[in-house]
């Protein structure tokens, strides 16, 4: 055969190939389902999602798994990496209930001769004005009847703000500074009733400066008050607006140092407090202060930043007497977080930092390793709980009846939030669902978030 019509064969086999393929494509037929099914619950609750004004413009993840059923029955981006601001305290809690045991050790210390010498774990209810205790206090006290008092931070070597944290926040209740031996919770609170201020720890009062002439504080807004501490030293100033008023509460952080710690505790003993740098003796005993379970509570329900920094330094000091968060981080990732699904980015105990980084099927996993180490009754009543406590307390009310146990996470771009739901038909769910970067409110945002998981728990 000569190449024309070798060509011309080849050009009638090539048409009679497509022509076969068009042929089948236009004559298949097209299979419509009648009556058309019902949606399942998942696919109604990505809808809710997917057409959600309110998250259009988010980076929103969300898993929720049904334990009872033990499969996953709803998903989106759940490999995805999203800031959890203080959600990252259900990673703390989770190092906690696998580190402490049912009570917090607040002291190491040792008598040599006619000394006490004492090495603070973190324990952050140490004469906090929210913990009513002074078990810790009465024994440094009565010990001090007849010896003389150390105290040593040779083991501490922690900055005093976390990794990333926001300098300027500083002022700001929630950004108490991390010590080895926390005092009053590291804060100074300021109460004013019938126009009188007092002003705990008194060991402060000389150094407020009233009605200072020139000073014009911002009108009050959000947490951080009007009570001002410069930067870098323990100088607060109260505005006339303050003391004019009939009630009024501000909890400032103060600036922490070794030096201030042993004044304080000095200037409580009423007895002298010296200083050595010791490492922790090996021989040393521990004295414990408060129930565990109680303090998870405060920490997890009020969205407490100090207790969670100070609880993370706590296992860290159990563990290696190194009282350092991120010692603290990487044992606990090494021990017990090598089978996350993705590995953290976790850097500090409370989530004020914008370096943390999980994604929802990680939080996933960590409410299942919890579910299955704690308790029903107690993680669920030591996390917010909708309509009835803590951050929740005002969300997801249902004629008393809560269905959303878990912990909730903002900043500005952020809400998240991540627990356990239990459906109307009794189905228990462990969820995350994570929110970043959005320009809408985030009261919005949790809203909306408030009204999709109160859709699935209607539905299901």
């Amino acid at each position: 055969m000569n190449l024309k019509r070798r060509v011309c064969h080849n050009f009638i086999i090539l048409s009679v190939m497509l022509w076969g393929l068009t042929a089948c494509k236009t004559t298949q037929p097209v299979e419509i389902p009648t009556p058309i099914p019902t949606p399942t619950p998942t696919t109604t609750s990505i809808r809710l999602i997917d057409t959600s004004k309110v998250l259009n413009q988010n980076f929103t993840g969300l898993m929720i798994y049904d334990l009872d059923s033990n499969r996953t029955f709803l998903e989106r981006n759940i490999d995805r990496y999203f800031v959890p601001a203080s959600t990252t305290k259900l990673f703390t809690y989770y190092a906690c209930v696998k580190i402490l045991g049912d009570s917090i050790p607040a002291l190491k210390y040792k008598i040599m001769g006619d000394s006490l010498v004492i090495w603070g774990t973190g324990d952050p209810t140490f004469l906090h004005p929210d913990f009513n205790t002074t078990k810790v206090y009465n024994f440094i006290k009565q010990q001090s009847l007849t010896k003389k008092v150390f105290i040593s931070d040779a083991h501490f070597s922690n900055p005093y703000f976390g990794e990333g944290w926001a300098w300027d926040d500083y002022n700001d209740y929630y950004s108490t500074e991390l010590s080895s031996f926390p005092m009053y919770g590291n804060i100074v609170r300021v109460n004013v009733k019938n126009k009188k201020t007092t002003i705990q720890p008194r060991f402060f009062e000389p150094n407020f400066v009233t009605n200072t002439e020139g000073y014009n504080p911002p009108e009050y807004s959000g947490s951080g008050g009007v009570i001002k501490r410069n930067n870098f030293d323990n100088q607060f100033f109260i505005p006339r607006i303050v003391s004019e008023k009939m009630a009024y509460q501000q909890d400032i952080p103060y600036k922490t140092t070794t030096l201030l710690t042993q004044n304080m505790l000095a200037d409580t003993l009423k007895k002298n407090v010296g200083i050595l740098k010791l490492p922790v003796a090996k021989d040393a005993l521990t004295i414990f202060s408060l129930r565990t379970e109680g303090v998870y509570r405060q920490m997890l329900q009020e969205s407490d930043n100090m207790l969670a920094e100070h609880l993370l330094l706590v296992c860290g000091s159990v563990m290696k007497d190194s009282v350092n968060s991120s010692f603290a981080i990487k044992s606990v990732s090494d021990r017990f977080l090598q089978d996350m699904p993705d590995a953290p980015n976790w850097v500090d105990g409370s989530g004020l930092s914008r370096y943390n980084l999980f994604t929802p099927r990680s939080y996933v996993k960590l409410l299942l390793k919890l579910y299955a180490i704690v308790s029903r009754e107690k993680l669920f009543s030591v996390m917010a709980i909708g309509g009835q406590a803590g951050t929740l307390k005002n969300s997801y009310v249902n004629n008393g009846k809560p269905f959303i146990y878990a912990k909730t996470g903002s900043m500005s771009g952020v809400y998240n939030l991540s627990g356990y739901l239990v459906t109307k038909k009794g189905k228990t769910m462990a969820f995350s669902v994570m929110n970043n970067n959005f320009t809408k409110s985030v009261r919005d945002v949790r809203l909306e978030v408030e009204r999709i998981l109160t859709t699935i728990y209607e539905q299901n």
